[in-house]
């Protein structure tokens, strides 16, 4: 084996032991990316503050904007699981006659493992995967303290390490990883402010869709898809399939069901493969199948947290690879746009 075989098998070999290390590690893994992902976000609130206040006033002041916006979104998708919930459970009946109509209509054209496999996800277990959603939710506060005590000390050594890096200290890698950075944070704020306004519309469009179609529940439907929007494929497909399941249960009919189920189908595509392309730019331009290899990979590290914070982390590893000569080439390959002529 050559020089070059050794160190593409040594590569591979530093990648497997680094994603195990991260998994072993998820309780501070996470925390820490999620930490610098927070960061580069209100950077910008806290250094426009530094400017008219003390430090310690303008970082108290950042962080509490941060937990502000945090603890309305995430009781916002609580709400909106606890209300499909409550909903759940009060037509219990509705949702157990349909499974086994549909498990015996299945056993009666001979697909009995698929008239098993409906007895299997009856409404119990769709009980228990909404409870199930928002004990995550609630239980995710230690997870939140960590992130919050690693966004507290970053933010206040943020400005320090950025003076050493400019001044030289480390060298010609250190400015390097000093203009990556910078870019890494400007794409990480696009990317939030892209997900959030298509959040945004993906929520409305869906609340005014369901209440359009007669759904009950057409608020929490659109509260939903505005949380789930924040995670690409897994979410969308999620808000688009659960209302589906509730309108066959509703109007006990699968005409209905196929109806809403295309209506919430044409807002995604819309929102998602249309206008978010648009809006986001070459800037954030990325392979298809990178995103969804990002979502499943983070979300097998680090359960729901990894499903958010997957395609922010390639992002930073795309634009760190762009800024470096020797792996530039992988920023191209998976950037998702056509070669320039």
């Amino acid at each position: 084996m050559n020089g070059r075989g050794i160190l593409i098998l040594l590569g591979i070999i530093a990648g497997i032991l680094l994603c195990a290390a991260a998994y072993l590690a998820a309780s501070i893994v996470a925390p820490v990316a999620f930490a610098l992902f927070f960061i580069a976000l209100v950077w910008p609130l806290q250094k426009a503050l530094a400017t008219r206040l003390p430090q310690l006033a303008a970082l108290f002041i950042s962080l509490a904007v941060s937990l502000v916006v945090i603890l309305a979104l995430t009781s916002m998708t609580v709400w909106g699981f606890g209300r499909a919930a409550q909903w759940l459970i009060a037509n219990a009946n509705r949702f157990q006659t349909l499974y086994l109509s549909g498990a015996e209509w299945l056993d009666g054209h001979g697909l009995y493992a698929a008239g098993t496999f409906m007895e299997t996800f009856n409404v119990s277990w769709l009980i228990r995967f909404f409870q199930g959603v928002a004990a995550r939710l609630n239980g995710m506060v230690g997870f939140a303290v960590v992130t919050f005590i690693f966004v507290l000390l970053g933010l206040l050594e943020v400005d320090v390490v950025r003076r050493k890096l400019a001044a030289g200290e480390a060298g010609e890698p250190g400015r390097i990883l000093l203009a990556a950075a910078a870019d890494i944070a400007e794409k990480f704020r696009r990317y939030m402010a892209v997900r959030t306004a298509m959040s945004v519309a993906t929520g409305f469009a869906v609340w005014a869709f369901a209440a359009f179609a007669g759904l009950d529940l057409a608020f929490a439907w659109g509260v939903i898809a505005f949380a789930l929007n924040y995670i690409p494929f897994i979410g969308p497909l999620v808000a688009t399939l659960l209302p589906t399941l509730f309108a066959v249960a509703q109007f006990e009919s699968w005409q209905m069901a196929v109806a809403v189920f295309a209506g919430m189908n044409v807002i995604q595509f819309i929102l998602g493969s249309y206008v978010e392309p648009r809006i986001a730019g070459k800037a954030l331009a990325m392979s298809p199948f990178l995103v969804l290899l990002a979502v499943f990979f983070f979300a097998f590290l680090w359960g729901l947290a990894g499903a958010f914070i997957g395609v922010p982390l390639t992002i930073a590893a795309l634009t760190f690879c762009a800024h470096t000569t020797s792996a530039r080439w992988v920023a191209r390959l998976l950037s998702g746009r056509a070669p320039e002529a």
